[in-house]
């Protein structure tokens, strides 16, 4: 295993690389996705890395994707690159822990986001507006209290180096539609 800030797989085509993930055209069904040790804060790529945080984070998610199995199924094929195409065989070192193979699927273009304390940008945005992506809050609430009931607090997602947005549901349900933004909201709440 070692400190990966960029991949150069020439076996398969890239498709993108973002913030923190290298993601590869494995086949019509099949990408490869590789989280890299680059470090992003505020949807801005850093200078330096931290060694193995893309391995830690790869496991992180793998965890939450098989605790919340049951609530929704995900688009994971394989995390053992001992499994993977035959092809990768050269690269099994960099990707070893941070690489999963993923089935084809088209990214919800809104974070599912909920929010159970008023802290970060919904702190800010509620003490511009008093409100939290559209939902009104009580007056005189501080920085971090809890909320009465978690909220389902959607964002846009942003090209890379622009910042997400918060959305109002009303606004995540004609992005997605009523019954995929109920779904989602329901999902969303339901993980959290």
């Amino acid at each position: 295993m070692r400190i990966t800030t960029k991949t150069e797989i020439s076996a398969y085509p890239l498709l993108s690389r973002g913030k923190v993930r290298d993601i590869y055209d494995i086949d019509d069904k099949t990408l490869l996705i590789v989280t890299t040790d680059r470090m992003s804060a505020f949807d801005v790529i850093m200078d330096k890395p931290i060694p193995y945080k893309g391995v830690i984070l790869n496991q992180i998610t793998l965890f939450w994707m098989d605790k919340f199995k049951d609530i929704i199924p995900n688009h994971l094929v394989e995390s053992d690159v001992d499994r993977f195409p035959a092809a990768l065989a050269p690269w099994k070192d960099e990707l070893e822990g941070r690489a999963v193979l993923v089935r084809k699927a088209k990214p919800l273009p809104v974070e599912c986001i909920v929010r159970g304390y008023i802290s970060g940008s919904g702190w800010k945005d509620y003490q511009k507006t008093g409100t939290l992506c559209g939902y009104q809050l009580p007056a005189g609430m501080r920085e971090s209290d809890k909320l009465e009931t978690a909220l389902f607090t959607p964002s846009t997602k942003a090209e890379l180096g622009q910042h997400d947005q918060n959305i109002s549901a009303d606004e995540a349900a004609r992005l997605l539609g009523e019954d995929v933004a109920r779904k989602v909201q329901e999902t969303t709440l339901a993980i959290y």
